[in-house]
């Protein structure tokens, strides 16, 4: 898999992926991850990527000029399976699209900033948009490194057990069941028998029910979709 991400604030990228999971995946060759600095395509001896909105108004717009060219010069490199925009009023992103992205190669990742970037590039480069959250980030920079944390550890070899993504939260649209680890008594708080057991079936089926009923508890619309998507897959 391979991620370009184009930004005005390139140094706000270099901790996601210099270290843990995300940083072991590049070494392998699992995952490349590519941060374009917008600045460099920029205007003027100044290099500028922003200007004032037409129409008025307070707030800067990234221009047109300077990312159509980025995104022009990496598809003369390479075909993109989807160009992303993170923006708020994009898609919500959940686990069920970062499975759906993981089976893809190659992306781009647009970083908006200000007030976003001039709507034409949104009508004739962009394939998606995504949003993490019904809020507004300074930019998308943190929003492209969640959705690339988020891709990158769905692929084969990236965990060290890969059975382990698959019992994530949100996968099979329930939040994972509770964890323990040793020791099996501290302060007199005790880890269930049913863990110690050794009897894997019935840890299992302990583990299900702990996550249906945690999801009850405080994701109850998950189960409602799931019931929904099953009504409709009928």
């Amino acid at each position: 898999m391979r991620i370009d991400i184009i930004t005005v604030l390139p140094k706000l990228l270099e901790g996601p992926f210099n270290d843990s999971i995300l940083k072991r995946a590049i070494d392998k060759g699992l995952a490349e991850v590519h941060v374009h600095d917008l600045r460099s395509y920029g205007l003027g001896k100044h290099r500028q990527v922003d200007d004032y909105q037409f129409g008025g108004g307070a707030g800067m717009v990234l221009m047109i000029d300077p990312i159509a060219r980025l995104i022009e010069d990496l598809k003369g490199q390479r075909d993109y399976d989807e160009i992303i925009y993170m923006s708020p009023d994009g898609e919500r992103f959940n686990q069920g699209m970062a499975n759906q992205l993981s089976l893809k190669e190659n992306f781009i990742l647009l970083c908006g900033h200000y007030k976003g970037v001039d709507e034409r590039i949104r009508e004739h480069f962009i394939t998606r948009e995504i949003s993490i959250g019904d809020y507004v980030l300074s930019g998308g920079e943190l929003a492209a490194a969640v959705v690339s944390d988020a891709l990158i550890r769905l692929i084969p070899g990236v965990l060290n057990d890969e059975s382990s993504a698959l019992s994530d939260s949100f996968q099979d649209d329930l939040l994972a069941p509770p964890v323990y680890t040793r020791p099996a008594e501290y302060r007199g708080w005790k880890v269930p028998d049913v863990l110690l057991s050794g009897n894997f079936p019935v840890i299992e089926e302990w583990r299900m029910n702990e996550a249906l009923e945690r999801t009850k508890a405080r994701r109850p619309e998950l189960l409602k979709k799931s019931e929904e998507t099953g009504e409709k897959g009928k």
